[in-house]
């Protein structure tokens, strides 16, 4: 699918708590859903919190639900919005097939929906796919690998979900810089499906079976972490890694030394504009905005690496 449209923003200061009852304050503009992956993933909490006080500042009362990545919950949780009568639905989504089902019957029953962070595979069902511009941002991460490996040396790449658009866009993303320098080699190549754990397995394995890597790029911050606790445990602290998400572990683990850099993804600024665009769309029929929606990734290091809260940088 083409995008026609990028939108940049500033960041904006994160909210530090989650609620998951009613405003108290809401001024009966109705119920705004928001659904996202589980709130274990920092990435994913910054993004109800972000939603969530952005929904609540506007008026509205808001419903917030956790699908853990899986599609028959997210349908049973498409299913309670729309039996509570939610006058728009907020979704970072568990898969681009999947999730058009639900979309389609909440658009049926009168509920646009707004997504964020991941697309699906159907374009006029959803009114907004907000999105980071996943693969600049891999391009930006791979830019600065490359630099930090030297242009050569033995490397492995830990893979997103399969089932996750946003994982194959940021592995081409990394591939269409790596692959020009023949002299980086890769070695290894696995997914971890998103997480700390699996990364810490997958990681041990590979450096018995390479323990001459010099380099490891994530498709996320959370499978980095992961990669670099087995490094560490390992006593190979020497090994280059770089993410992708702009978490605030791994900001500190830049800012220790450890993992060199990472993408930040403006997870937090992204769920606030969804919001604004569903209040946008129920006042006045319209968003205003193209469906598809780019937002640029930032690079972060050493050198703004202190700026970083919560998926947002401050000026």
């Amino acid at each position: 699918m083409t995008i026609t449209r990028r939108i940049f923003v500033s960041s904006l200061a994160v909210a530090t708590a989650l609620s998951v009852s009613f405003a108290a304050h809401a001024q009966d503009k109705g119920l705004i859903a928001i659904i996202t992956p589980s709130h274990d993933n920092p990435f994913f909490k910054a993004e109800a919190v972000g939603a969530e006080k952005r929904a609540q500042e506007l008026g509205y009362e808001t419903l917030v639900l956790v699908h853990d990545d899986d599609p028959n919950k997210q349908s049973e949780m498409y299913d309670t919005a729309i039996a509570r009568g939610a006058n728009a639905i907020i979704l970072d989504n568990a898969g681009a097939d999947a999730t058009v089902a639900p979309v389609q019957r909440a658009k049926d029953a009168g509920i646009p929906s707004f997504l964020i962070d991941r697309e699906i595979k159907e374009s006029g069902i959803a009114v907004s796919q907000i999105v980071s511009n996943n693969y600049q941002g891999a391009q930006l991460g791979a830019e600065k690998f490359v630099e930090l490996m030297g242009e050569e040396g033995n490397y492995v790449e830990l893979l997103g979900r399969e089932s996750d658009t946003n994982a194959g866009i940021r592995s081409s993303g990394y591939h269409d810089i790596i692959d020009q320098y023949p002299d980086l080699n890769m070695v290894a190549q696995q997914s971890a499906n998103w997480s700390q754990t699996e990364a810490y397995g997958k990681m041990e394995s590979i450096l018995q079976a390479n323990p001459d890597i010099k380099g490891v790029i994530s498709g996320n911050d959370t499978m980095a972490m992961g990669a670099w606790a087995a490094l560490e445990a390992a006593g190979r602290t020497d090994v280059i890694v770089v993410g992708f998400d702009g978490s605030n572990d791994v900001r500190d683990s830049i800012k220790a030394g450890g993992i060199k850099a990472t993408v930040l993804q403006p997870a937090y600024r992204q769920a606030q504009l969804a919001v604004e665009q569903a209040d946008q769309y129920l006042t006045t029929g319209s968003t205003g905005q193209d469906e598809k929606q780019l937002m640029d990734c930032v690079l972060i290091d050493e050198t703004n690496a202190d700026k970083l809260e919560t998926f947002a940088l401050s000026e």
